[in-house]
């Protein structure tokens, strides 16, 4: 297949790599030991007994069972995330059949080896649900695990779109490292109501100008069919780093359900998957596939596309998975190099489908590659190496063939080459200070509101706002906290229910910035919003000393978050305790406990999991306890 040469490197993106790779050499290297171990115990079911295999195809029609007792043809797993509620995850309904099938003809097989939890941030956005969000992440690893601790299978497909889902399957996979790969996705919705029209009603109702039913409508006509919400948040931040990491197949990402084109890719997917296994001759498991250059490609396109801030802390979690340790300054240092080729919306006006009609991965590869800020030596899903990502699918007689995409952009108000960039940087920033330390996202913020100097109206409830907002009391230049919102604290919910206040506020003339140690994803938009605060209030975190009235400075532009306090006053003053009775009980909240006790802090990535081999290494060394790891 005919491939793009890339440029030399960028020396940033060269130099990152490279530190990114000495600081995790010892717990990467224990880590392909571990992967390595496993392969030679046995990738698949010629390792089981008699009696373990005849549990694990007694349900299997009998062409497969005949297949299944001879050892040398390839058996996959497959991992879904499929539910017929969520529109993202309702397409995934058929995936199965069609595996199977495209397997039976490769002369192979495909078992549905697990099902794995799904829910929607835009379901339970504001509701006590929320607070499950963030943990989801973690109970999908291990759900994938459940699923492939049979060791039936020579490969895994994992489907999966939305935005806990696909980083759960990643660490799921991480940790079955050994196993060949493929991620499958489903595709977004054709386009509904335009992003604009949305955000504009949604800030109407906000003010009292309309009512429900004028809302639900304009809810109803955006979300409006099977597929991925089209806006450019954290489900189709996964699928675009997914491809940069070359897990998908090259174009796969943004294809719309229902299609041709989305089945024909399924079976490829299908197919190559077999051809990647030790069966298929073309052995190609994820631990030798997934190192420190994917890991740097996915924050590169992350930070080139405007992607959903969320995966400041999902990157660093499937990161560790993996055995490596990424940490924010490798995003703030990347981010510094990476242009802004994207606008989607919240970052534009367009969609997901504007943007692969423009252009889409292909060209978006094409960018990267030739301006040097990603990878091309990367093995893929694909067989190839990155640069043959310059490709897109296209069906000749039924059949997939891959082309290579656009030379030049479709639509450069939508995508757009990296001479003439969106912005010279991909607008993302580590913030600093006496408040901690936290991300923001500036790639939709205008220059006039990246600094912002203003009193602090604190809440410890996201509900707590509205009655403030109505009531006249944020009519002001005003920084609005929100604290006690972190992992250990509730699970660390998005906040999205904030974004249509402070865009009025925003829209009256007024200075206006959010600070909060919980979450914000791809919906903080226009207003500043400094996130994933860390530590959080709940873990000793310095925003339990603030007080309403005191004055903070938020230099989004610097890169700094400072309480405007006498350094004496501010060190004497005491933590506030936050009352979190009301979170932890009901819809399930109960059950999660354990999570929030465990949970690490959001610059860690949030998780559960400890630091995998890096606990290991760090308990030899006497660095930490048993009861600690």
């Amino acid at each position: 297949m005919p491939s793009s040469t890339p440029a030399t490197l960028n020396p940033t993106v060269a130099e990152v790599t490279q530190r990114i790779r000495e600081r995790s050499a010892e717990r990467r290297a224990l880590y392909e030991r571990r992967m390595a171990d496993q392969h030679k115990r046995g990738v698949h079911r010629a390792e089981l007994s008699c009696g373990n295999l005849a549990h694990g195809f007694a349900a299997c029609n009998p062409r497969d069972k005949g297949e299944l007792k001879l050892m040398n043809s390839a058996n996959l797993g497959i991992i879904s995330s499929y539910n017929d509620m969520l529109s993202a995850h309702q397409p995934l309904e058929t995936f199965p059949e069609t595996i199977k099938a495209a397997a039976r003809d490769m002369g192979s097989t495909a078992q549905f080896a697990g099902g794995v939890p799904a829910m929607c941030d835009g379901v339970t956005q504001g509701q006590p649900g929320m607070e499950l969000s963030l943990f989801s992440r973690d109970v999908i690893a291990m759900a994938t695990a459940v699923g492939l601790s049979h060791n039936m299978f020579d490969a895994a497909l994992y489907l999966g779109v939305c935005d806990k889902i696909v980083p759960g399957l990643f660490i799921g996979a991480a940790r079955f490292g050994h196993l060949p790969a493929m991620f499958v996705p489903a595709g977004p919705m054709p386009s509904g109501l335009p992003n604009k029209e949305k955000a504009r009603i949604r800030q109407l109702y906000a003010e009292g100008k309309v009512g429900r039913a004028e809302l639900l409508e304009a809810e109803s006509d955006s979300y409006h069919s099977p597929g991925t919400c089209t806006f450019y948040g954290t489900a189709n931040s996964n699928q675009l780093m997914m491809e940069m990491m070359g897990l998908h197949l090259p174009g796969t990402s943004f294809v719309n359900p229902g299609t041709e084109m989305r089945e024909a890719l399924t079976r490829y997917a299908t197919e190559q998957a077999i051809r990647n296994t030790e069966p298929g001759g073309d052995y190609r498991p994820f631990y030798k596939q997934i190192d420190e250059r994917a890991i740097v490609n996915a924050v590169v396109g992350l930070l080139a596309s405007g992607g959903s801030t969320n995966h400041t802390m999902h990157l660093i979690a499937m990161a560790a998975a993996a055995g490596i340790t990424l940490n924010w300054d490798d995003f703030t240092d990347l981010s510094a190099v990476t242009p802004s080729l994207m606008r989607v919306y919240p970052n534009g006006q367009a969609d997901i489908n504007h943007f692969q009609a423009a252009g889409g991965m292909s060209y978006l590869f094409r960018e990267l590659l030739g301006a040097g800020l990603i990878h091309g030596d990367i093995p893929t899903v694909f067989g190839t190496d990155l640069t043959a990502y310059t490709q897109e699918p296209f069906l000749e007689d039924g059949k997939i063939v891959w082309h290579e995409g656009p030379e030049k952009s479709l639509d450069e108000t939508v995508l757009s080459p990296v001479a003439t960039p969106f912005a010279p940087t991909g607008g993302l920033t580590v913030m600093k200070g006496n408040l901690g330390r936290g991300v923001i996202k500036v790639s939709a913020v205008t220059e006039e509101h990246r600094v912002v100097e203003a009193p602090v109206k604190i809440f410890e409830d996201q509900n707590e706002m509205k009655a403030s907002f109505e009531s006249g009391d944020l009519d002001r230049d005003v920084i609005v906290v929100v604290r006690f919102q972190g992992p250990k604290a509730n699970g660390m919910p998005e906040l999205h229910k904030l974004t249509p206040y402070l865009g009025v506020l925003q829209d009256r003339g007024f200075k206006v910035a959010l600070v909060t140690d919980g979450r914000m994803s791809g919906a903080s938009g226009k207003v500043p919003a400094s996130i994933h605060m860390s530590p959080e209030a709940l873990d000793g975190g310095p925003l339990a000393k603030l007080r309403d009235g005191d004055i903070i400075r938020l230099d989004a532009n610097a890169g700094t978050l400072e309480a405007k306090v006498d350094p004496v006053t501010w060190a004497k003053r005491e933590l506030a305790i936050g009352n979190l009775d009301h979170y932890h009980v009901g819809l399930g909240r109960e059950l999660f406990g354990g999570f929030r006790h465990l949970a690490m802090r959001g610059e860690e990535g949030a998780g559960v999991f400890g630091g995998f081999e890096a606990d290991d290494i760090a308990r030899q060394q006497g660095q930490i306890s048993e009861e600690d790891a």
